[in-house]
């Protein structure tokens, strides 16, 4: 399995995750196992839904850290600002600085959207 990286719909993803985990115990119940095998299927679907809310918490944390390392980074480009003066003879990179605070303010919006996100997801023990 592939994790991409890209910002997603958390409340989609929980949905998406919530319906297998639900098809597969509505195939378990059609089943007719009988109660032993029943309860060990049922524990084990129970711990891989555990196992995947970890996954999903893990991986907003990870997205925000990258996001600030981004953001880090940006900011040692910015430090050109410095250097500059109000009368370039070359405007152009007055035009390169703005675009790279452009990317902060996305990449801030991201790490954020992860946090916002990992927030609402149910706490599990």
């Amino acid at each position: 399995m592939t994790i991409s990286l890209i910002p997603f719909d958390t409340a989609a993803s929980r949905n998406t995750d919530a319906a297998i985990v639900r098809r597969i115990r509505t195939l378990i119940d059609s089943a007719g196992l009988d109660c032993q095998c029943r309860d060990r299927l049922d524990d084990a679907l129970a711990r891989f839904a555990k196992l995947e809310h970890r996954r999903v918490q893990r991986e907003h944390l990870a997205r925000a850290r990258q996001d600030r390392e981004r953001i880090a980074a940006i900011l040692t480009f910015l430090q050109d600002i410095d250097e500059l003066a109000a009368n370039e003879s070359d405007p152009s990179v007055y035009m390169e600085l703005a675009l790279l605070f452009d990317e902060v303010i996305a990449t801030a919006d991201d790490g954020a959207r992860s946090l916002r996100q990992l927030a609402t997801l149910p706490q599990q023990r």
